[in-house]
């Protein structure tokens, strides 16, 4: 099955919004008066953009009311039920490439109002991944792809060094390894002290690690008919990894109820040895006001699985505009100055991956400038990672199986079923799924 990568690969869009062939002369317009209603994401990585809200305002003369802001599990909840309830009052949410797909009309195709001088701005493969059946429905204003921070002085350390090599024979260095990665989890674990890792233990976050992991080992979601595969001993093995780590110990208790916020926290504060996470945290993480392992922080490409290849869990966090919304032309602005030049550079100096082709170049000259060499560093890590990068699959029951599989991943994980029971289980209700959407 062929799902989207996002990788710097080609694509095109239309538009016709007036502006210029410079970006940096797009007509943003003029709205005195009018108070934009907009619904976004909210946490330690995506809030820091919105300190350019004022600036939106004060060029275009409207007002942007926040009327919801949310972890993006809740908001998608929350979008749903104002869709069942008939009730879009707002004009621009936040997106994401593996939520879009569930949305039917929900949002306007911005390839429609948005110039190609413009959408020539970003990186293709990013904006193609950003279509759900040819329609460009959200703005993508980072890209994520999952890879390793860990805790230099752990891997420096001559004991750990010396424990390691007399156990497993090899060098302490950060895991090339999915296998690497569960040992060192429990070797460097002691709790209450310091746990090996956290994983976010419900919603897409369970469900998109366990897929990571799924097809860095060769499997997959689906076959190419869409019949649920990842019951299979792939599958067995990925939910087995978590299992391994869980019974050590060597992960917190409550992490099969954290969420990606709650693992950002715990590694800023020291509580974690290693963390599979996504770019923007790298500059909470290196920041000494925030984070207390800012001098000891370092990067490696995620893990391979028994196929040699990482798994690359990948997608962008995005706008989009409504169908409903009473002055699109305000919310198409809003859209494209919230993912423009100079946003995707804020964004990439807090260490989220940006989606304007230009951004890289220019955010890894910036950081070496001024004296930010590590998150250079980091930079130039999450760009090799993109050679392995896949979305989830871009479908509109994606969210649904999701949702169904995640518990069972849960119930497994504390060993209320076995991997084996749980994934089939999990399986045949996502067969129910695809059967009532008619793929079969």
């Amino acid at each position: 099955m062929q799902y989207l990568k996002a990788a710097l690969v080609a694509c095109c869009a239309v538009g016709g919004l007036a502006a210029t062939a410079n970006a940096d002369d797009f007509d943003y317009g003029s709205f005195p008066g009018y108070t934009l209603q907009v619904k976004l994401i909210g946490g330690t990585q995506y809030e820091k953009l919105y300190t350019r809200i004022p600036e939106w305002e004060e060029m275009t003369g409207a007002k942007v009311e926040i009327v919801s802001s949310k972890n993006h599990f809740d908001l998608d909840r929350e979008i749903k039920q104002d869709i069942a309830a008939g009730d879009i009052s707002w004009c621009v949410g936040s997106n994401h490439t593996s939520f879009a797909p569930q949305y039917g009309d929900l949002y306007i195709d911005l390839s429609e109002v948005i110039p190609q001088s413009e959408l020539d701005k970003y990186v293709p493969g990013t904006l193609e991944s950003a279509k759900v059946d040819g329609r460009l429905v959200q703005l993508p204003r980072v890209t994520d792809v999952s890879n390793l921070y860990y805790r230099k002085s752990l891997y420096a350390d001559p004991a750990n060094q010396e424990a390691w090599k007399e156990k497993y024979g090899t060098d302490l260095a950060p895991p090339k390894t999915y296998d690497e990665f569960r040992d060192q989890v429990i070797f460097f674990a002691d709790p209450p002290n310091l746990y090996g890792t956290a994983f976010a233990g419900k919603d897409e976050g369970m469900s998109g690690r366990f897929m990571e992991i799924l097809r860095a080992n060769g499997g997959d979601m689906f076959d190419d008919e869409f019949h649920p595969t990842f019951n299979s001993p792939e599958g067995v093995a990925a939910l087995q990894w978590f299992i391994d780590v869980y019974d050590a110990g060597a992960v917190p208790a409550g992490t099969v109820n954290y969420t990606w916020d709650d693992i950002g926290q715990a590694m800023a504060a020291g509580q974690l040895a290693l963390d599979l996470d996504w770019p923007g945290f790298a500059a909470f993480f290196a920041d000494p006001s925030s984070s207390k392992i800012s001098d000891d922080l370092g990067y490696a490409v995620a893990p391979a699985g028994t196929s040699g290849h990482g798994g690359g869990w990948s997608g962008s966090h995005s706008f989009s505009v409504t169908q409903d919304c009473d002055n699109k032309d305000a919310a198409v602005s809003f859209a494209v100055f919230m993912t423009n030049d100079e946003s995707e550079l804020m964004e990439a100096k807090a260490g989220n991956l940006p989606t304007r082709t230009a951004t890289y170049d220019e955010v890894i000259a910036w950081f070496n400038e001024n004296g930010k060499e590590n998150l250079a560093e980091m930079f130039q890590v999450w760009q090799e990672s993109l050679a392995d990068a896949r979305t989830p699959p871009l479908i509109p029951e994606w969210i649904q199986v999701s949702n169904v599989l995640w518990p069972e991943l849960q119930a497994a994980i504390v060993g209320e079923k076995t991997p084996q029971d749980a994934l089939d289980d999990a399986a045949e209700q996502a067969t129910y799924i695809m059967e009532d959407a008619g793929y079969y």
